[in-house]
């Protein structure tokens, strides 16, 4: 076995370290060692603005030349005034050459500041070149072609300095005639923002200039701005990296050098500036970083992330742990078992170091940051969420046995059988219902036996007549109670049933009234009662009455699911959820921990929870012994659903020292583990509510203040889709291996669950907030909802599923539909939306005629298996 363990963490570590080293590999680049001919120069620092008109001083322009000087042999200026009409001499100092420029738009005053100080500047003896007057005015359509003609006009007439301005490569194209007015032409190429790929850009890029050149052939042709983004969003096919800019700029200085091209490469320094103008690529346009680092050589081999290493080794060592701690003392299962979970906690390690180093790896800005530092914890959560789900994952589908398999049983010869009291607490039901469910109770196969039907609280007398009548008729084992008004809901029925109770009996059974038992409940059940430590014995709960209609059957198997895989899995260390039908509890145990909790709206899993703690034992048998009906609409279910939430969050503000894990408290680590974890999802939906009004203030934040908000990086997109994705693999890969539905069922299922999301978090966030709420009855045996009233029902979150898709389709339509980057945050938007879809998808399914999910007639061979049900459920008995 030891052997084993260090084999498997042997494999895993190695797995991480080369799933490292292939994401990071060095990439072989064609290397540069000469000087680069010019840079664009734009000399703003972090948190310089010239949009804020915070401009760099003197210094600070000093600074940025000198790292220049020794790489580059001329700068390419774009303004005249503000500070930078200082660059022509600054750079002279340093021996770099200027072609110096003058920015034109639409502020008549401003230009012509900027047309004098460029003319000063050229007249002045620096060190100049040529002149560039205005930068892409026509594209910008600040100025007409006769207004720039004008300005190029008067400069050639005031200096003896070749006269140029820079538009893109296509708008010499558009407007030849502006080669008349130039001394020589100046193009800007840059493939990015074309969405070529950047294995294709600089060749792509030679092809512009070749065409250029060729429509003006008598004209000298500069290239005053090419170069890639190392960040930012994907916009078509390209791909903005700092391994993509290295790639481009290496190969784009060879090809110039052999076609002597004159050119600037865009730019020196990163602008976080520009991101107002362009989006977050307009901030990672430099060679150099806004702190004025290098980002990558000109020679030898490129890295992508040189902290893949440490990243590599954070993560190996954060995993070591939890695998070994599994390896140790899950012994239980399979080969493929104990392969597969280390590996998603490698995984999950590798994930939590990728995102701990992005301060290090990625140019964060102070919102970034922000970002990172509040989502940190969440992505953690989300990253403990997919550890315990894949445990559960592990363990359904590769355990070799079961430790703690429970079925039906008989009495030994010797034993006694105790006196059941089966309490059915009933408040405004419909008398035909509860009919049902006691004629059931009339057929037990029992011999000492009493049911206690307690009525409380229902105010109308034709309601609880009928049944008073009704108990009287099936005999003296049945009696019957009508409180009027009685506090404490369910559970002060259940405790006036217990001070009723017959002195001899010895087990209390609990249905629901719905409930239609079958005759072997009790005798199959209450001889778990012989081993002293047992406190509870527990059974399924199932339905009836769903197989003709398409609501009921989403939801059936959706509570099936639970029952199936959860419970079963909970059984193995004793900590199954103890609900309040068709469970049989000892006497002296339930009277031993203070009966039922009254203070709680679940007090069947509350008292289960006591039961644990004061070192009883609870014994799940899988085989059903009794049906129910279902809700009949959509509000009635999620209802339901709000009242077990709002239950569970009662129970851990009211436990949460029991469950702490250092805690001695009567609960051993296993059932600490399940009480806390198997209510995590119930959590992830109340964050999943939280994210979607974030989405929705991001989007904002991105559509009206561009500058300030940023696409969240990837990192953190991507998980929260994955977590998305693992869920429903998790969800349709249990079903199959566990619940005996079809493929559509299970789908059914989900679709079910999905849209009870936003009600589970709406009962988290009251839980938390709040100390009670009424007790929610779920109503059973009503006329189906019509078409509107199913709307109605999903009211919320049909407003929520039309704001989201708004915010995505008006996010695209601004961003468009070739950034890369807009479309995953658009698909995280639209994947957020599929609860609040589901929710009104499932109201409506409440609305439909009759509609059963049969199979197709026709179905090809690969899809067979999972069309086909799956037949481990035990039937009804």
């Amino acid at each position: 076995m030891r052997k084993s363990v260090f084999f498997i963490v042997l494999l895993m570590l190695a797995a991480n370290s080369l799933g490292w080293y292939l994401l990071n590999r060095p990439i072989e680049i064609p290397g540069w060692t000469g000087n680069i001919q010019g840079f664009s120069f734009s000399p703003y620092a972090d948190g310089q603005n010239p949009l804020k008109k915070r401009y760099p001083q003197p210094a600070d322009i000093a600074g940025d030349l000198d790292r220049l000087s020794g790489l580059a042999a001329s700068v390419r200026t774009y303004s005249s005034t503000d500070g930078l009409e200082n660059i022509p001499r600054l750079a002279g100092e340093r021996g770099l050459r200027v072609t110096a420029g003058a920015w034109l738009d639409k502020d008549l005053d401003r230009n012509r500041r900027e047309i004098d100080q460029l003319v000063a500047n050229a007249n002045s003896g620096f060190d100049i070149e040529r002149l560039l007057v205005g930068n892409e005015c026509l594209l910008r359509n600040d100025l007409g072609l006769v207004q720039l003609k004008a300005y190029i006009a008067e400069v050639r007439d005031a200096t003896e300095l070749p006269v140029s301005t820079a538009e893109p490569w296509h708008v010499w194209l558009k407007y030849p005639d502006l080669a008349d007015a130039v001394d020589f032409i100046t193009i800007h190429v840059l493939p990015y923002w074309e969405g070529i790929p950047a294995s294709e850009a600089p060749a792509w890029t030679m092809e512009r200039y070749r065409q250029v050149q060729a429509a003006f052939p008598d004209k000298k042709v500069i290239i005053g701005e090419v170069g890639w983004p190392s960040g930012g969003a994907v916009f078509g096919q390209a791909i903005p990296s700092v391994v993509n800019q290295a790639r481009f700029v290496r190969e784009f200085l060879g090809l110039a050098a052999e076609g002597k091209i004159d050119y600037f490469l865009m730019e020196a320094f990163d602008q976080p500036w520009k991101k107002a103008l362009e989006g977050r690529v307009g901030a990672y346009w430099g060679m150099f970083d806004k702190a004025r680092h290098l980002k990558y050589p000109l020679d030898g081999p490129m890295v992508p992330n040189p902290l893949w290493g440490w990243q590599a080794l954070f993560a190996g060592v954060l995993a070591i742990g939890p695998m070994i701690l599994f390896l140790t003392h899950w012994l239980n299962l399979r080969f493929a078992g104990r392969l597969f979970f280390p590996a998603l906690v490698q995984l999950a390690s590798s994930l939590l170091a990728w995102t701990l180093f992005l301060p290090w790896t990625s140019g964060f800005n102070t919102v970034g940051l922000v970002i990172w530092t509040l989502l940190l914890p969440a992505q953690g959560f989300l990253l403990i969420v997919i550890l315990t789900n894949g445990l559960e994952l592990t363990e359904m589908l590769w355990i070799q046995h079961w430790r703690r398999r429970f079925v039906p049983r008989s009495f030994s010869p010797e034993a006694a059988v105790p006196k059941v009291s089966i309490h059915l607490a009933i408040y405004n039901e419909p008398p035909e219902l509860v009919f049902q469910t006691l004629d059931g109770l009339a057929r037990l196969d029992y011999p000492d036996y009493e049911v206690l039907v307690v009525d409380n609280n229902t105010a109308r007398e034709e309601i609880w007549r009928p049944v008073e009548s009704y108990c009287a008729n099936l005999g003296p084992r049945f009696r019957f109670f009508h409180l009027p008004k009685w506090p404490g809901y369910k559970a002060g029925a259940l405790n006036y049933a217990l001070s009723q109770t017959d002195p001899g009996a010895e087990v209390i059974g609990v249905i629901d009234s719905d409930y239609v038992v079958s005759s072997d409940w009790l005798r199959s059940l209450v001889p778990y009662f012989e081993k002293k430590d047992v406190a509870f014995v527990q059974a399924p709960q199932d339905n009836r009455e769903w197989q003709s209609d398409l609501f009921k059957t989403m939801i059936n198997w959706e509570y099936n699911g639970f029952f199936q895989i959860g419970m079963v899995h909970r059984n193995e260390r004793n900590a199954i959820i103890q609900h309040g039908t068709m469970t049989l509890v000892r006497r002296e145990a339930l009277e031993g921990v203070g009966a039922w909790g009254e203070w709680c709206i679940c007090e069947d899993a509350e008292l289960g929870l006591r039961l644990f703690a004061a070192g009883y034992e609870g014994v799940y048998v899988n085989h059903i012994f009794g049906v129910g009906v279902v809700p009949t609409s959509f509000a009635a279910y999620k209802g339901q659903r709000f009242r077990w939430t709002y239950g569970a969050v009662q129970i851990l503000r009211r436990h949460w020292r029991t469950l702490l894990l250092w805690r001695s408290s009567g609960l051993d680590l296993g059932q600490k583990f399940h009480f806390v974890t198997g209510w995590f999802p119930w959590f992830t939906d109340a964050m999943h509510l939280v994210f979607t009004f974030a989405g929705i203030f991001w989007t904002l934040g991105l559509l009206l203040f561009p500058d300030t908000f940023d696409i969240p990086l990837k990192i953190f997109l991507l998980p929260t889709l994955g977590m998305f994705l693992f869920k429903i693999l998790h969800a349709l890969l249990l079903y199959r291996a566990k619940v005996s539905c079809t493929f559509l069922q299970s789908l059914g299922a989900a679709v079910a669950g999905m849209g009870l999301t936003h009600s589970i978090a709406r009962a988290v966030f009251n839980g938390l907030w709040t100390s009670s709420k009424p007790f929610l009855r779920t109503p059973k045996g009503e006329n189906r909802p019509a078409l509107v009233q199913a709307f109605l029902m999903a009211w919320e979150e049909a407003q929520i599923l039309t704001l989201l898709l708004f915010a995505a389709v008006v996010f695209l339509w601004r961003y468009g539909m070739t950034s890369g980057d807009a479309l995953l945050w658009a698909g995280l938007l639209t994947v957020q939306a599929f609860p609040y879809a589901a929710a009104l998808a499932t109201s409506i399914a409440g609305s439909m005629p009759r509609l059963h999910l049969v199979l197709p007639e026709r179905r090809s061979a690969a899809l067979r298996w999972w069309w086909q049900p799956n037949t481990r459920r035990t039937p009804l008995g």
